[in-house]
C-alpha cells in the first residue's frame, strides 16, 4: 500500500501546482484588466472579403476543375480591376444593436458612431442592423440620438429590421433615410407602457405602517407599498401622456409622410403591412440587402466592445445557460400554440 501513499502524495502535489498556477494567471489577468479599465476594442471586418472566402470555400466542396479555375480567375480579375480604380470605391458601415430593455448595447453604439463619422462621407452610408423591442425612455431616447448624429452629418442612414423594432427600437428605426423590414418582421408599438404592483393592502392587513416623506407635490404620484390616490393617478396618467406625445412628435419628424394619429395607438404591424402605414420603405432581409452592396461597395461590419471581468463572463455563461433551459420548456410548452 506504500505505492497507494506516494502516489496520493504525489497527486496532492501536482493538484497544488495546478491551482497555485490558476491562482497566478487570475492574478496576472486581473491585473492586465485594471491596467486597461475604461477601454475597448474596434473591431472592423471587410464583409467583401469574408464573402469571397466563403464563396471560394463553397466552389472548393461543389465545382468540379475547370468550374473552380473560372470562378477563381473570375476573382482575381475582379480584385486587380478593384485594386487598378482610379477613384476610390463608396464605403458602407454596418453597424449592429441588439436592444435589450436598458438598451444596454447603447455604450457600444456611442463608440461605433464616433468612429464612423470620422471617416464616413456624403457619398458613403450607414446600415444598421437593428433589434429591439424598445426599453427605458431615456435609453432609448438617447440611443435615437446616436443615430440622429449620422443624420445631421449629412451620412445616407438605411435601418434593416429582421425581427422587430417596436417601441424604442422604432424610435432609433424611424431617423433612418430608409427602414428595410424582413416579411414578418414586427414594427411599431409607437405607444408608453408603465406598471407596478401595489401591496398597501397586504401590509394593511398585517398591522405594517408604510412611511413615504417627499418634498414637492408630485415627487411620488404612485407608489408600490404606500396607498395611491385619484390624483396620483391622474398625474402619473398625465407624465404617460406627454411622453406620447414627444414620441410621436418624434418620429413624425423623420417620417412626415407617415400619419402619426393613426399609428400611435401602440398596435405593431408586419411586413408588407408597415409599408401600407408608411411605417418602412422596403421589404428585404439585411442579408439581401448587405450582399447587394457588397457588389457595389467597400463594406466594412464596424463592433466596439469593452472586455469583460472574469466573473462579469461566468456570470453572463450561467445567464445564457439558464435562459436556453428556460427557452426550451416554453418552446416544448407551447409547441403546439405557434408556428
Amino acid at each position: 500500500m506504500d505505492w497507494l501513499a506516494e502516489y496520493g502524495m504525489f497527486a496532492a502535489k501536482a493538484l497544488t501546482v495546478l491551482l497555485a498556477l490558476v491562482c497566478l494567471l487570475l492574478v496576472i489577468a486581473s491585473l492586465k484588466g485594471r491596467q486597461r479599465k475604461g477601454e475597448g476594442a474596434l473591431t472592423v471586418t471587410r464583409l467583401n472579403d469574408q464573402l469571397a472566402r466563403m464563396t471560394e470555400r463553397l466552389g472548393e466542396a461543389v465545382l468540379d476543375k475547370p468550374a473552380l479555375k473560372a470562378l477563381q480567375k473570375t476573382r482575381k480579375q475582379e480584385r486587380k480591376a478593384r485594386d487598378k480604380g482610379t477613384a476610390e470605391r463608396n464605403k458602407v458601415f454596418v453597424l449592429n444593436f441588439h436592444g435589450d430593455i436598458r438598451a444596454s448595447a447603447l455604450e457600444n453604439l456611442r463608440h461605433e458612431v464616433t468612429a464612423v463619422l470620422e471617416l464616413a462621407t456624403p457619398q458613403d452610408e450607414v446600415v444598421v442592423k437593428l433589434e429591439s423591442g424598445g426599453g427605458m425612455v431615456h435609453s432609448y431616447g438617447l440611443a435615437a440620438a446616436q443615430l440622429t448624429r449620422l443624420r445631421e452629418a449629412g451620412v445616407p442612414l438605411t435601418v434593416c429590421v429582421d425581427k422587430v423594432a417596436a417601441s424604442g427600437g422604432y424610435m432609433m428605426a424611424c431617423v433612418a433615410d430608409r427602414i428595410l423590414v424582413a416579411p414578418f418582421a414586427m414594427l411599431g408599438s409607437i405607444g408608453v407602457v408603465a406598471q407596478l404592483p401595489n401591496f398597501h393592502r397586504v401590509l394593511k392587513n398585517h398591522d405594517v405602517d408604510y412611511e413615504m416623506l417627499t418634498a414637492g407635490e408630485y415627487k411620488r404620484t404612485l407608489t408600490m407599498f404606500g396607498e395611491n390616490t385619484d390624483k396620483g393617478r391622474e398625474k402619473f396618467q398625465e407624465d404617460l401622456e406627454n411622453i406620447h406625445r414627444l414620441f410621436k412628435q418624434f418620429v413624425e419628424r423623420y417620417r412626415p409622410s407617415l400619419n402619426v394619429d393613426a399609428v400611435a395607438t401602440g398596435e405593431v404591424w408586419f411586413g408588407v403591412e408597415t409599408l401600407e402605414r408608411a411605417l418602412a420603405d422596403e421589404v428585404n432581409t439585411s442579408d439581401d440587402y448587405i450582399n447587394r452592396r457588397i457588389r457595389q461597395a467597400d463594406v466594412f461590419e464596424v463592433h466596439f466592445a469593452r472586455p469583460k471581468r472574469l466573473q462579469d463572463r461566468l456570470s453572463s455563461s450561467m445567464s445564457a445557460a439558464l435562459d436556453r433551459v428556460l427557452l426550451t420548456w416554453a418552446s416544448r410548452f407551447y409547441n403546439q400554440r405557434f408556428w
